[in-house]
């Protein structure tokens, strides 16, 4: 054999370690990477299958609770009349401030079983100054002058929010948007309170945002001149279920079909994305129909009348939220979205009025949701559950959904789930643990102040 055809022999041989090897090292770099750059190179061709790319598998549902019943009766507890008053705040040590605070993710809330009393005052009704006659909608409706803004990486959130910051003539971009409510690229959710938030107080415009709503109040804005944006459920072929928000710009009654700005799919010519009335309620009931809009100063009354005293009264709205979602359930015991959103309105007329038996009931709520398979990326964007069992003392059941999260690259980067984690850890004695957890959902979103309240708390602000 001549020497050539040795050195040949030993190239190749050469060659296929350093391929082999190249293979087995690749994979797990690449799954290293930011979901940004990992879901680019998903897009090119047998890239996908040779480097195995894609999100830590997920499971089928959120870890299940133990000693549930099959089907528990959940009751919708009398709301009592009560008196308006003023909220009386006592200051606390750094030593009493072991107990975390319960900021909730969508209310500013800063109460405590040890460090606010309880208080009973719902939220100031706005109203209309006056009640406009009623006026038939027209069978069809169009805005015209939206543009629609393709997102960046779970960036569906300031996306919309620039769609309808720029139609009233505000300059924001999403870079800058995003900037803001998303200093991390990677976070997987923007809460509704959070962008309501960021229109009331970065710029010259207001927001709204409720839940409960139904089409006909879709429909009723939009014919008045008022893109509204819907927060919904959102199935794609290998992302499976997530979470996303589409403007709605109009509807046809004849064809039974809205038009809304898809951020993420398009079409990017303008002319909307279509879907079925029943395809909308369909999805949208999968975040307990909620909504926002961004309206000029000057046009609220006029908004406050189309969305009409009910939905104005937060206490209202969440007390026909959960009936709504309670006639859901009967007609469809299996739907694991109408237990999920029976949980959270329950848990929300807790907040406002202290009653524990609304608590009680919200996390029996959420126990059958958890039975039946509800998606696990639902706690990116929800975390009324961690409120339930928190004020139920079921600190177990909130390590569980949040590891759950921290399992996956994508539920690493929800800020929320450090906070309620940090809150259960520092519950069951582990004060170092939930300032580590505060301090990573600080870390992740510097302007999350309900987690930095909670450093404070604990901390006393050092």
């Amino acid at each position: 054999m001549s020497r050539r055809l040795k050195y040949g022999i030993l190239a190749v041989v050469v060659a296929q370690i350093v391929i082999i090897v190249g293979l087995l090292a690749l994979p797990p770099l690449v799954q290293a990477l930011p979901g940004e750059y990992r879901v680019r190179l998903k897009r090119v061709p047998m890239v996908d299958v040779l480097l195995e790319i894609g999100e830590t598998p997920l499971p089928t549902a959120l870890p299940a609770p133990e000693q549930v019943a099959a089907q528990p009766k959940i009751t919708i507890p009398a709301l009592a009349v009560v008196a308006t008053a003023t909220p009386t705040v006592t200051a606390v040590s750094p030593q009493q401030a072991a107990v975390p605070a319960t900021e909730t993710e969508e209310v500013k809330e800063t109460t405590t079983e040890t460090a606010v009393s309880p208080t009973n005052t719902p939220t100031p009704i706005p109203t209309p100054t006056s009640t406009p006659t009623p006026i038939p909608l027209p069978p069809k409706a169009r805005i015209e002058g939206l543009k629609i803004i393709p997102q960046g990486f779970n960036n569906c959130g300031p996306a919309n929010l620039t769609i309808n910051l720029n139609f009233y003539g505000d300059p924001t971009t999403q870079t800058q948007a995003a900037a803001f409510l998303k200093p991390n690229s990677e976070d997987r959710n923007v809460s509704p309170w959070q962008i309501v938030d960021y229109v009331n107080e970065q710029t010259s415009l207001r927001a709204f945002v409720g839940s409960g709503g139904d089409l006909e109040l879709l429909k009723r804005l939009v014919a008045n001149g008022f893109p509204v944006v819907i927060e919904k459920g959102y199935e794609l072929p290998k992302e499976g279920w997530l979470g996303h928000y589409l403007t709605i710009f109009g509807y046809d009654d004849e064809k039974q079909e809205f038009y809304s700005m898809d951020t993420n799919l398009g079409p990017w010519d303008g002319s909307g994305r279509v879907d079925s009335y029943e395809d909308v309620a369909y999805y949208w009931q999968q975040f307990n129909y909620t909504f926002w809009l961004v309206y000029p100063p000057e046009k609220e009354q006029q908004v406050f009348a189309l969305l009409g005293a009910d939905m104005l009264d937060e206490l209202t709205m969440w007390q026909k939220a959960a009936e709504r979602a309670q006639a859901e359930i009967e007609a469809d015991p299996e739907n694991a979205f109408a237990w999920f959103n029976l949980g959270t309105s329950l848990t929300r007329l807790g907040e406002m009025t202290g009653e524990a038996a609304f608590y009680e009931n919200g996390a029996a709520a959420f126990d059958q949701a958890r039975v039946l398979g509800i998606p696990p990326r639902i706690v990116w964007y929800q975390f009324r559950p961690y409120i339930a069992y928190m004020k139920v003392g079921r600190y177990e059941d909130m390590i569980a959904l949040a590891d759950a999260t921290l399992a996956t690259q994508g539920g690493r980067n929800v800020e929320e789930t450090y906070l309620y984690k940090g809150h259960a850890l520092a519950f069951m004695g582990d004060a170092q643990g939930a300032i580590a957890a505060y301090r990573q959902a600080l870390k992740l979103n510097p302007n999350f102040y309900p987690a930095q309240w909670a450093l404070d708390a604990m901390t006393g602000g050092s």
